[in-house]
């Protein structure tokens, strides 16, 4: 049987950092007041003591003279405890705290002729101030250990809200936002010391503006690189029309509408990393246009509608996700290819061997494919880009049943709200 799961707010470093606090607050509290209280009582025992036996010894010569014994004293007294009475009688002088008629005594005991010769103390004062004692410290350790909780749970949150900045900013970091900085103000002061919260957000800053400098020179390199093919290749298009028919001609024009297509591409991923693309949005009926794409597409694909939904989004990038995922299946996986419409939600399967692994851990990477087939891996780049601009969710996988490789689109439903006079006609 499994150990009861702790629930999960017990793992932050606020609490753990409270309860080692309170913990070790209790532990000094106590060492504290074990010492005090030690130490108090045996001075206060010890006072008593010396006053119980200076006592017994002026009771003693009173009852050698043969004097009467005060009302604290006597012989054999009612109330003496049997081991001091014992320890008297064996020739020896004792003390000893006991309770006399419901009241705390200190009892001084010594020999006299065989019998035990006592007096007693009243220690319900010294008693009281042992318990008063007691009870202060643990009243004021109560309030230290508050105090400190207090104070520590401050100190400790004003990390752990830093902490939580830097986590943010690196997930923001981490989804694409490279503009992202933690600022911490320390970092920006050299003068200030710096503690390990703030060495780790300047790395981190550090860190973003390093990637980010990379990232925009890649993307300005692969831009510029588009760029400048285009014009060659335009160029080297129309020449390729002006050769005469024939197999290299065929050739000649094949490769070079493959340089157009990838240049294209590449184009089109420069503009969206860029980030600043802009949505044409409008209403449309899901079933229709997925049928539209698949036969814009030229090829054998079946296309089920389970239930057809009306989606709010960018038509011409809806088709170039949906064009690109078809492209896709039929290039790397295997026939039957089936596109399905069940709600918002589109998904494209094949029969092939499926996505390779590093694509669904990490997504589609440019210029990279496993599956023996041609291509670049831009078109699942440019599907996911595309499909992150019109707010829809893309998610590649396996299927349920059977071999292949499974990519769900699911797209921000739209719905219509009631018209409020309609409804008062009625």
């Amino acid at each position: 049987m499994r150990p009861p799961r702790l629930p999960a707010w017990t793992a932050t470093l606020t609490w753990k950092a409270a309860v080692f606090i309170a913990v070790m607050c209790c532990a000094l509290a106590a060492l504290l007041g074990v010492l005090v209280h030690v130490s108090v009582t045996s001075r206060t025992v010890e006072d008593s003591r010396e006053k119980a036996l200076a006592r017994l010894g002026e009771v003693g010569r009173l009852y050698e003279a043969g004097e009467p014994l005060p009302r604290f004293a006597g012989v054999d007294p009612a109330g003496l405890p049997a081991s001091l009475r014992a320890l008297a009688v064996r020739g020896e002088r004792g003390t000893m705290v006991a309770d006399d008629r419901g009241r705390p005594t200190m009892w001084a005991a010594g020999p006299a002729d065989g019998r035990a010769l006592a007096v007693r103390v009243d220690y319900t004062q010294s008693a009281a101030t042992i318990d008063a004692l007691d009870r202060s410290i643990l009243g004021s350790s109560v309030l230290a250990i508050g105090a400190t909780l207090l104070v520590g749970a401050f100190a400790v949150t004003r990390v752990t809200r830093r902490l939580h900045l830097t986590a943010l900013v690196a997930r923001r970091i981490s989804a694409g936002d490279l503009d992202a900085r933690v600022d911490d103000p320390r970092t920006k002061d050299p003068t200030r010391p710096q503690d390990e919260v703030a060495t780790v957000s300047g790395a981190l800053d550090t860190m973003a503006s390093s990637l980010q400098r990379k990232l925009q020179s890649e993307q300005r390199f692969t831009a510029d690189v588009a760029h400048e093919l285009r014009t060659p290749l335009t160029g080297l298009s129309a020449a390729a029309e002006l050769l005469p028919d024939g197999r290299p001609s065929e050739l000649v024009r094949d490769r070079v509408r493959a340089m157009r297509g990838l240049t294209e591409d590449l184009l089109e991923i420069s503009r969206l990393d860029a980030r600043n693309e802009t949505v044409d949005l409008a209403v449309h009926e899901l079933g229709p246009l997925v049928a539209r794409v698949v036969r814009a597409s030229g090829t054998e694909t079946e296309v089920r509608v389970v239930r057809d939904a009306t989606v709010e989004t960018d038509r011409r990038r809806l088709e170039r996700v949906l064009g690109n995922l078809v492209a896709n299946a039929h290039r790397h996986g295997a026939p039957p290819v089936v596109v399905t419409v069940d709600g918002p939600e589109v998904s494209v399967r094949d029969h092939g061997p499926g996505y390779p692994g590093y694509l669904l851990e990490s997504g589609p990477q440019r210029f990279r494919t496993e599956s023996g087939g041609k291509g670049h891996g831009l078109g699942l780049t440019i599907a996911v880009g595309q499909a992150e601009v019109i707010g829809a969710g893309l998610v590649f996988g396996r299927p349920a049943e059977g071999p292949g490789a499974e990519a769900r689109l699911l797209l921000p439903e739209y719905v219509r709200l009631a018209d409020p006079d309609a409804e008062g006609e009625e």
